[in-house]
Order: structure tokens, then sequence, then C-alpha cells
């Protein structure tokens, strides 16, 4: 028994982990967020090996890929990995130096991150590309292409969207309501839903299955963190992020309407820096915000005085 124990593969160890911290963790999604990681970049590598046999190499091997091109989110996977190696120590499931420490050991291996060069940004799709895409979605199937669309129509972040369950959502009002512990600014924020992202919510909501808006392959899981990019590979949009949609949406709004510069900024749920500017405006402006967003609306979906249709889903293959 104790032999199978030292024989514990890190994927285990990680599990073991997380049950013991993650309920002190103030944010319920930083669990999320490690398990995103580990799942992406770590488990497939060393996730199945023992956690004894866990070496430098082999951290290597898990943080090369991705040190100069992903290097925030390569050295919260490395800090990660060190932690859950020492958790193994303590556990008497491994011995000796921790291979993932920083200083001293890696630090000779690895270029320091505050030396690289930072990526550039994959471009935001011009306001005026907007329409085609949507096309695009709307005859696309699945679950992704529909949240897709829905964080393009309401301006949202990535994790906002696939994060998002029923009960944020009033269809009466036409509001969604993301809590503060989702939103980057630690700050509640109301997004008003034009019609299309109405007609969104309905389709999904016919196919209900959990409390999540926008699930998963499994119904009670949500959409991965890669969902959204790989959805744009396959339709050969490589050189754009969903993140990228809200600088469109900032973009259209400043170039081609008169909403107010504050108007726009709560739409993205931006803080505005000017600290008299924000008391005035500290109104969560719902309903200019509202016309903003069916302004929005109406451009994603009409070219030329042509609309497009608003729903066109393969239930099927929901």
């Amino acid at each position: 028994m104790a032999e199978n124990r030292k024989s514990q593969s890190f994927e285990d160890c990680a599990n073991d982990y997380l049950k013991t911290h993650s309920s002190a963790w103030k944010n319920p999604k930083h669990r999320q967020q490690w398990e995103n990681t580990l799942s992406s970049y770590v488990y497939p590598i060393i996730g199945k090996l023992s956690v004894k046999d866990i070496n430098t190499h082999l951290v290597k091997k898990v943080l090369d890929p991705i040190w100069t091109t992903k290097t925030e989110t390569a050295t919260r996977v490395r800090g990660r990995i060190e932690r859950i190696l020492d958790w193994a120590t303590v556990q008497e499931l491994r011995q000796g130096e921790n291979p993932a420490r920083w200083k001293g050991h890696l630090d000779h291996l690895l270029p320091a991150p505050t030396k690289l060069k930072r990526v550039q940004h994959h471009k935001a799709l011009p306001y005026q590309d907007i329409y085609e895409l949507m096309q695009e979605l709307a005859s696309a199937d699945g679950t992704s292409a529909l949240g897709l669309r829905f964080l393009i129509l309401t301006a949202a972040r990535s994790g906002e969207v696939r994060l998002a369950i029923w009960n944020e959502i009033d269809l009466e009002k036409k509001t969604w309501t993301i809590p503060a512990d989702r939103m980057k600014a630690g700050k509640e924020h109301i997004v008003p839903l034009c019609s299309q992202a109405i007609e969104i919510l309905k389709t999904m909501e016919k196919y209900r299955e959990s409390d999540l808006i926008f699930p998963g392959t499994k119904k009670d899981r949500p959409l991965s963190d890669m969902a959204f990019t790989q959805l744009l590979r396959r339709l050969d949009k490589t050189d754009i992020t969903a993140h990228g949609f809200r600088s469109s949406f900032r973009d259209w709004a400043g170039e081609t309407t008169a909403f107010p510069r504050e108007v726009i900024e709560a739409a993205l749920a931006h803080q505005l820096k000017d600290k008299t500017e924000a008391a005035y405006f500290r109104s969560n402006l719902l309903e200019k915000r509202r016309k903003l967003m069916d302004a929005w609306d109406k451009h994603c979906r009409t070219i030329s005085g042509k609309a497009m249709n608003i729903i066109k889903f393969d239930t099927a293959k929901l």
C-alpha cells in the first residue's frame, strides 16, 4: 500500500493538492484556471508519470514550447508545478530538490520572463468585416459558434461568456448580470442584451441540461479556454483572437457613432482613470448602453441594407 502511494502520478498529486488548497482561495475561478492550465500544458507530458520521477528535463519539456510565446501563462504553469512538487515532497512521495524551482535552477536554463520581447497581440478583426464573420458563425454548428457570437454581441471577455450561468440572465429585463468575482475589475457588470443575443439564449435554453449557458462536451463543464480560438482556426481566422473583438467594438463605437466615451468604456466594463469623471458617471448608464449595444447588433447583422438570419443552427449537433 505504501509502495503504491509512493508511485502516485503527478496528475493524482495535482488533484489532491487542489482538493486541499482550493477551498481556501477567495476566488472560485482560481481552481478553474489551475485545472485549465494543467490540462492544457502539463498533463499531456507528465500527468501520468510517477511524481517521484519528475526531473528538470521533464519540467523543461513542459515549459519550452510556451516559454517565449505564452510567457505569462508559462510562468504560472512553472509556479503551479513547483507547488505541486513541493506538496508531494512534504507528503514523502518524492525526494530531492524541486526541479521546477526558478531561482538558482531554471533561471540558468530559461531566459528571464522580463527579458523576453513582448509578444505582439493578434490583430483585432476590423469592424468592417464583422458582418462576414457573423454570417460564417451563423452557418457553423455547435455551442462554440453560438458562444462566440454572444461574446461579440456583448463585447464580453471569453471567460465571462464561457462560465456564464442561467441565473445571471433576466430575459424579461434583457440583461446579463456578471458577478464581481468573474470580472477583471472585481465589480459586478450588467450587460444589456440586444435582440440577437436574446435569440441565441433562447436557442441554448431549448437544450439546457445544466446551469451553464454554453456547456462544453460534458454538460456540467464549460467550454474550454481554447474553444473559441480553435473555432476561429477552423474558419481560417488565424490572425485574430476572441479578446480582439472587444477592440473591434471599441473602434466601431469610437469611429462611427456619437456615443460618449464614458458610455463606450462602461460597455466594456473599463474603469475611468479620472476619479472626478468616474464619480460623475458612477451610474451604470444602462439605458444609454442598451442603445449602444442595439446599434452594435445592427452593425453586426446588416450590410448594404441586407439583414442576416439571427439563427441558423443545426440543433442536432448542439
